[in-house]
């Protein structure tokens, strides 16, 4: 099921078409290659009837945002299943509504790869691209995944915004910075949610709680924290200039 890609996939610039077919072929990670494999064969009862994507999972959006929204990894029967990113578990269900909301989806379902979902002005990645064990990529796997980021967050030309879900994903763009010789040292990025520093990139990192049952659930993230922070998000594209500062 749903093993065909994307409608849009002919869209895609170059760049990002060789970009997403390394990503989607990679095993540099042993103990993620495993994992997601043997989740893809034995699954979860509910979905018994699917092909698991059981791959990598390349980023998703579109390729001229001024918005890119960094998360942690594909979960083990959301991304790992439907090969998109917050598609098909309980973060894409809490996520995509809000999205919509605030005008960065044309859709607020996202079930499979082929649902109808797009992005506007909205792209989806990821500081690691396997589904790992507890959600916990090790650090050497995020290294592993860090050159497919940074090629990903160059080609992104027109972003303007980058919102982080999650430590990892703001220590993520903050680690691209470093090495892209932008940045000396962390420290006084300090992570909370709807923390907002202007980066040394031209760019606005905004931070957020991740979407995860563990957040959501508690009650850590509440959907109008984080109707607030894609609001927030918008207003300041209305804001940005044209082009990014070099």
């Amino acid at each position: 099921m749903n093993s065909a890609p994307p409608a849009s996939a002919e869209l895609r610039p170059d760049w990002l078409a060789q970009l997403n077919s390394e990503v989607v072929a990679c095993e540099k990670c042993p103990r993620l290659v495993e994992y997601r494999q043997r989740i893809a064969r034995e699954k979860r009862r509910a979905y018994l009837a699917w092909e698991y994507w059981g791959k990598p999972v390349p980023g998703f959006g579109d390729p001229n945002a001024r918005v890119v929204i960094l998360g942690l990894a594909p979960g083990a029967h959301g991304s790992n299943r439907t090969g998109r990113p917050f598609t098909g578990d309980s973060s894409g269900y809490f996520m995509y509504p809000v999205l919509y909301e605030t005008g960065f989806a044309n859709q607020a379902e996202a079930t499979h790869r082929d649902d109808g979902l797009e992005l506007k002005d909205a792209y989806i990645t990821a500081a690691a691209r396997c589904a790992p064990p507890d959600n916990k990529p090790l650090p050497s796997e995020i290294a592993n995944c860090a050159p497919y980021l940074d090629r990903e967050l160059d080609g992104l030309k027109n972003a303007r915004i980058v919102v982080a879900l999650g430590r990892i994903g703001f220590d993520a763009y903050l680690n691209y910075l470093k090495r892209r010789g932008l940045l000396k040292s962390k420290a006084g990025y300090v992570f909370a949610h709807g923390a907002k520093y202007d980066v040394p990139d031209g760019r606005i990192l905004l931070a957020s709680y991740h979407p995860s049952n563990q957040n959501t659930n508690t009650g850590k993230l509440t959907r109008q924290m984080f109707v607030k922070i894609f609001e927030e998000a918008a207003r300041l594209i209305r804001c940005a200039p044209s082009s990014k500062t070099p």
